[in-house]
């Protein structure tokens, strides 16, 4: 597991890209641009799912690191399968 302060590194890495993420998006979103471009990767309206779902996961790996930092576990994925017998 890695100390707090890289912790605090991958928090502040993920905060900035979701920052840039949510800027695209909204950009996109409210007509102001027809094409926008994050580093080297061009965006237009058709990106705008992909976009989100990457927002998503930024936001979730944010509130992972935040809850580490915190003294928190790390979530853990559990599924139920129900079953009728």
């Amino acid at each position: 597991m890695a100390d707090k302060v890289e912790i605090r590194a991958r928090l502040d890495f993920w905060k900035e890209s979701l920052t840039a993420l949510r800027k695209a998006y909204l950009a996109l979103l409210d007509g102001e641009v027809k094409g926008y471009k994050l580093k080297d990767r061009e965006l237009t309206m058709l990106d705008l799912p992909s976009l989100f779902k990457e927002i998503k996961e930024a936001e979730q790996r944010v509130d992972e690191l935040e809850s580490l930092l915190a003294g928190g576990a790390r979530r853990k994925a559990v599924a139920v399968i129900p079953r009728d017998w």
